[in-house]
């Protein structure tokens, strides 16, 4: 008999307004203890050091975490002038110290250079992996692993604040942007060098900032959270979540009939007349009560193939 999974099959996504000084992963197992859930993933990691917005996907959204990871994302940072660090951020060390020349012109003129598609190479701190480790890794014992740059877009950069050689930037930008990558960069064309004292993160895809809460504000709606062994006081977090099709809210929809969303719970493709064109990923709705039940991609034929399935606790015929 396979072991049953520890924790609730409940499923949404929760905006949660990281806090400073711990990475996004402790973050993650803190709120998924508080929900009590069997399955649980975050949507792009945060450092330590930055707070706002991180997405946590429970239960069946984590199915679709990676469409969060892939979105544009909105950024507040404060860069420091004149010092430069080896992770590019003030939990480094210092390596470099520098006079700070530029003007506020000066600066305008810079970030001209950073706006639009542009090449970027990831910092030696990232996650990013080399043979199966993250590049921090090697990083931390002193080596220096050559990477390729990257393809990303700056679609805005606006400075908000400039004195005593501190930057206020908003910057949004597309998936794969490093800032502390781009902080550097800035200080290296302004020839005095920058790295990042403050970064909050404030929009992910189309989220409201307003529905963000902490992890001290969830611990307060928290109960006890067993009672005999069964699951008690998680109404109050569960009005927090999110719909887990808001993950993939930008992608077109359809409305299958019982017996296609049958079909397309058992892998096999939805048959049905649709006007997408091939490789297009279309959200599945069961016509008869809208309910969710996961992502297509249209195949050559045109057909609707199982690409993500929303597995319900319930049976399909069954559901409360």
């Amino acid at each position: 008999m396979a072991r049953r999974k520890k924790g609730r099959a409940i499923n949404g996504v929760v905006l949660v307004d990281k806090y400073t000084g711990e990475s996004s992963n402790f973050i993650l197992q803190q709120v998924k203890r508080l929900y009590g859930a069997a399955k649980a993933g975050h949507t792009g990691a945060l450092d330590p050091l930055a707070t706002g917005m991180l997405p946590i996907c429970l239960g069946e959204a984590t199915k679709f975490s990676q469409f969060l990871l892939d979105a544009d994302k909105t950024y507040i940072v404060t860069a420091k002038l004149g010092e430069r660090t080896d992770t590019s951020d003030s939990d480094g060390e210092i390596v470099e110290t520098k006079p700070v020349s530029a003007t506020l012109s000066d600066i305008e003129s810079a970030v001209k250079a950073f706006r639009g598609p542009i090449k970027q190479i990831p910092s030696m701190f990232s996650a990013l992996k080399h043979q199966g480790k993250p590049l921090y890794f090697y990083a931390r014992q002193g080596m220096v692993i050559e990477r390729e740059a990257r393809d990303i877009t700056i679609h805005s950069l606006e400075i908000l604040r400039f004195e005593n050689n501190e930057l206020d930037m908003q910057i949004s930008c597309s998936k794969g942007t490093y800032i502390r990558s781009l902080v550097d960069d800035l200080g290296q064309s302004l020839g005095c060098g920058a790295h990042v004292t403050m970064l909050r993160r404030t929009k992910v895809a189309d989220y409201p900032t307003e529905n963000m809460i902490t992890v001290d504000e969830l611990q307060s709606l928290s109960e006890d959270l067993t009672i005999d062994r069964e699951f008690r006081g998680f109404d109050k977090l569960d009005e927090l979540l999110l719909p887990m099709d808001t993950a993939v809210s930008n992608l077109p929809s359809f409305d299958a009939k019982d017996a296609s969303i049958d079909r397309f719970l058992h892998g096999q493709e939805i048959l049905e007349e649709n006007i997408f064109s091939k490789s297009d990923l279309v959200r599945i709705y069961r016509a008869s009560d809208k309910r969710f039940y996961g992502m297509a991609e249209v195949d050559s034929a045109g057909n609707l193939q199982p690409k993500r399935v929303v597995v319900y606790k319930e049976s399909y015929f069954g559901e409360i």
